[in-house]
């Protein structure tokens, strides 16, 4: 059992490993094909799309071929995918470049997540935040690395193909011992391959939505906030997502003993007060180190919500894992795909202040549906 868990845990790490590493070059990748930002932003939507277009679907791909072979397959295409950004003709085949590796991305978060539930069940107790734990370790390593190969100089091309190989050979380790869930033969799911959650589920697709867009505002509008709105200097706004961020991979790191402690109930509508407590003083309080705070216990709230969201749909009874968390997944990330941009407008309309006060809103309305969330699991934690 330990190195399934091990190996699922490496699908999370190189997940988050190679996305930083490719987003900490961003300028680079400007720069590479003479883009400006509003051309930048919509080579990133054709990833979102991917992402968002193939999680409905991975969940009939994980009951047909199982959430090992997916689990794989979309690592591989991540990894291969890479090295091609630097090597494209021209920005169109970057785009259509860019939503392949959405639909792997997509893809591999439905089946790694799957594949996490079904290590779970082995355990027989909550283990699902310790692999987002992961995610966000991949993460902070994976800008430190983009920080370093660019400090050195090292070419994007270069850049890239180390890393693929590096994932690479992580992967082909990870595939030895990743669960091997088989479909039964002949099966076929019931209903559409395009799914939103079902009646049971619409709660936890909507606090999955709420949190999404709560995190993506966090993720590309805390640095903006601190310079404009909260008036810090360039030196210490970037704090802010450094405390974000820093909160949302403690919180994992001891999310699972707090879960199997308080109960996924407890833990929803806890941490959405911590959030709503968190994102409330940074609106109110404008100072440096005070909104710094704020945005460091919006991430301790907001930290173990997505797992638990995750470990609920993969349990659901009546439905396989793959199309619980297919559904919520979809609902989620369409939250992190509108919410940045609507973000941006709203700001463009009033301000980014009014924009993060409608997000404060959000994360309210994801606690109330946290303080009446029945569940609906055999055992109820």
């Amino acid at each position: 059992m330990l190195l399934r868990r091990i190996a699922v845990k490496i699908a999370f790490f190189v997940n988050g490993f190679i996305l930083a590493n490719w987003v900490s070059r961003l300028p680079r990748i400007q720069e590479l094909y003479g883009v400006d930002d509003g051309t930048t932003g919509l080579i990133l939507l054709a990833s979102s799309v991917g992402a968002v277009g193939a999680m409905p679907f991975t969940g009939w791909a994980i009951i047909r071929n199982g959430s090992y072979k997916i689990t794989l397959a979309a690592a591989i295409a991540y990894c291969v995918v890479l090295p091609l950004i630097p090597l494209m003709p021209g920005v169109p085949l970057l785009m259509v470049l860019f939503l392949l590796m959405g639909i792997a991305t997509g893809m591999l978060d439905v089946a790694m997540n799957a594949q996490a539930i079904l290590v779970e069940q082995e355990y027989g107790r909550s283990i699902i935040t310790s692999f987002h734990a992961l995610f966000s370790i991949g993460m902070m390593l994976g800008a430190v690395s983009g920080a370093l190969f660019t400090d050195l100089g090292v070419q994007l091309t270069n850049h890239f193909w180390i890393v693929s190989v590096v994932s690479l050979i992580s992967v082909i380790w990870m595939g030895q011992h990743l669960v091997h869930d088989k479909p039964t033969p002949g099966a076929q799911p019931d209903g559409p391959l395009f799914r939103l959650p079902n009646k049971s589920l619409i709660s936890i697709g909507i606090i999955s939505f709420c949190c999404m867009i709560s995190e993506g505002a966090m993720s590309d509008w805390s640095v903006n906030y601190m310079e404009n709105i909260v008036r810090s200097a360039k030196t210490i706004a970037p704090l802010a997502l450094s405390s974000f961020a820093s909160a949302m991979t403690i919180g994992r790191l001891v999310g699972d003993k707090a879960r199997t402690a308080l109960g996924d109930k407890t833990m929803i509508l806890g941490g959405g007060l911590i959030a709503v407590f968190g994102l409330l003083i940074s609106i109110l309080v404008l100072e440096d180190f005070v909104a710094i705070g704020g945005f460091f216990l919006v991430g301790l709230g907001l930290s173990t919500i997505i797992p638990i969201a995750y470990s609920i749909a993969g349990n659901e009874p009546g439905l396989p894992s793959g199309v619980g968390l297919a559904m919520v997944t979809t609902v989620g990330y369409t939250g992190f795909l509108v919410g940045p941009p609507l973000i941006g407008f709203i700001a463009d309309l009033q301000s980014l202040h009014t924009a993060m006060i409608l997000v404060a809103g959000l994360l309210l309305i994801m606690t109330l549906l946290g303080a009446i969330y029945k569940s609906t699991a055999k055992r109820d934690r």
